[in-house]
């Protein structure tokens, strides 16, 4: 059941935030501690909804985005005018563009969901919004048929190209006001025990453009940072009591993983043992890293999925032959030990692994509240940021260019096709 928020909006002092797809809230955590106040939250999910009650019970609380409009908005929210709001986040469903997945991009039900969403931010118009997803949205070409109102900002001649649903995202933002900045960001350079590379979009209607988020963490320790968190660091201090809740593996794949350590996977069996632990896997493409994995405690854990025990994505524990446990998914992600979730453990699992990690939230709040404030951030010219190429808003936009050239002997690049 929908609510409208408890919350006095004329007691706050901080910034005002409307989130849309919700999940369990990490994003929403994140931003919180870096003094940014959630007013309404948007999720579908039904285990999901009972999480965002159970830590949230002042909040506002909506279902379907493409259910409401922007009067029911904001007055769930509890906001009179939407003057007063500050900024909108939301990570719209990514499995449409992910390369897990079918990659049917905005073709796709939850593809459409993402233009939804660029609808709320045009017709509220914060002063900041993000948008967050993940790496295939920088690949996905604009797989719907242009109408007259889409054609204002994509030209037909490239929307097959890879990347073009991007530009169209890019150009809508542009159109509407907004100077935006994106990147591909990999979570451990803020702070997580996680290397996790998601795209963060961040646009605003200030005079100045945002600066790309600022590092806390890197690899190696250079840029005078301190080198990425690992898994060690997250999970070595349970409170003695702590009743660990998990998926068990089938006990056919546990026979592989008692003869692995900390940090190995099905490459470290004998042959014999590799071709029977994969079957007809065993002959695929591929590095196959995923497959009877344990993690190492020395480094930061790979991206935390939806469940741990698929198995072309083990997630297993470092010594115990387990998965990952809910609590550890919770220490990855940084959520609060008594961050409440609900639904069943598969449930649980998929909350915690679809979201944002905690300091990936702060750093997007610090940044926003910096430019705020007119507040210059620390330069890290030369960091990278991801280990892929063109993924920023200047190189992506050189870059699809450059292809588009390439794919169409002769093209007239107009306003339709550039973005600055």
């Amino acid at each position: 059941m929908d609510r409208k928020s408890t919350i006095n909006t004329t007691k706050i002092k901080g910034l005002k935030a409307l989130s849309f797809f919700s999940g369990a809230m990490g994003l929403d955590i994140g931003l919180h501690r870096s003094g940014i106040n959630t007013l309404l939250a948007c999720e579908v999910d039904k285990s999901c909804r009972e999480t965002i009650i159970a830590n949230n019970p002042d909040i506002g609380l909506i279902g379907d985005i493409r259910n409401y409009s922007i009067q029911d908005i904001l007055d769930f929210a509890n906001i009179e005018n939407k003057e007063d709001v500050d900024i909108i986040v939301g990570g719209p469903p990514c499995q449409a563009f992910s390369t897990a997945g079918k990659r049917m991009g905005l073709a796709d039900e939850r593809g459409n969901v993402f233009l939804k969403y660029i609808d709320v931010i045009e017709q509220i118009k914060p002063k900041y919004a993000v948008i967050e997803n993940v790496r295939g949205l920088l690949s996905s070409n604009f797989s719907i048929e242009l109408d007259n109102f889409d054609s204002q900002f994509l030209s037909s001649e490239v929307k097959d190209i890879k990347g073009s649903t991007m530009i169209y995202i890019l150009n809508r933002l542009k159109a509407a006001g907004y100077k935006v900045t994106f990147n591909l960001y990999n979570s451990a350079n803020y702070g997580t025990p996680q290397c996790r590379e998601r795209v963060i979009i961040i646009c605003t209607n200030k005079d100045k453009p945002m600066p790309h988020l600022q590092p806390t963490n890197s690899e190696k320790g250079d840029f005078d940072l301190p080198k990425w968190k690992v898994l060690k660091e997250a999970l070595n201090n349970f409170p003695t009591s702590t009743t660990h809740q998990y998926i068990k593996f089938p006990e056919k794949r546990l026979k592989y993983y008692r003869l692995l350590k900390a940090g190995q996977n099905w490459r470290n069996l004998s042959i014999e043992l590799q071709k029977e632990a994969l079957g007809k896997s065993y002959y695929l493409g591929g590095g196959k890293t995923g497959f009877l994995r344990r993690l190492s405690w020395e480094k930061p854990s790979p991206t935390l999925v939806t469940h741990p025990a698929m198995p072309a994505t083990d997630l297993g524990h470092p010594d115990e032959d387990r998965p990952l446990s809910i609590q550890e998914y919770k220490r990855i992600q940084e959520f609060p030990d008594n961050w409440e979730l609900k639904g069943n453990l598969v449930q649980q699992y998929k909350q915690i692994g679809n979201a944002v990690p905690i300091s990936v939230g702060a750093a997007i709040g610090r940044t926003i509240l910096n430019h705020k404030n007119d507040i210059c951030q620390q330069s890290f010219d030369g960091f990278k940021y991801s280990r892929y190429k063109h993924t920023n808003e200047v190189e992506f936009v050189v870059d699809f260019i450059k292809r588009s050239e390439k794919s169409l002997k002769t093209m007239e690049l107009d306003n339709q096709t550039t973005i600055w």
